[in-house]
């Protein structure tokens, strides 16, 4: 259980923070709203995937992390421009 949740932060910092690379310009945000941010997209773009059927590879799963940092850079970018 403490693992599930460790490695889910851990996801979602990674993927928070490739989501604000990918949006332009200066981010004024947390690293705690990042790593929530993060999370929701990993899990969205999770079960996107999975309802696409491209979730399930051999490999790395290229198409389902492309849709969680899509995910991720829309997320950053309605937080910051609902601050602004």
């Amino acid at each position: 259980m403490i693992w599930s949740i460790i490695s889910a932060i851990v996801v979602g910092a990674i993927i928070g923070a490739l989501g604000r690379l990918v949006v332009r310009g200066k981010q004024n945000m947390g690293f705690w709203v990042t790593v929530l941010i993060g999370v929701a997209a990993a899990l969205a773009g999770t079960f996107i995937a999975r309802l696409l059927g491209v979730a399930d590879t051999a490999g790395i799963a290229w198409i389902e992390l492309a849709i969680q940092v899509a995910l991720a850079a829309l997320g950053v970018s309605l937080y910051v421009g609902s601050r602004r």
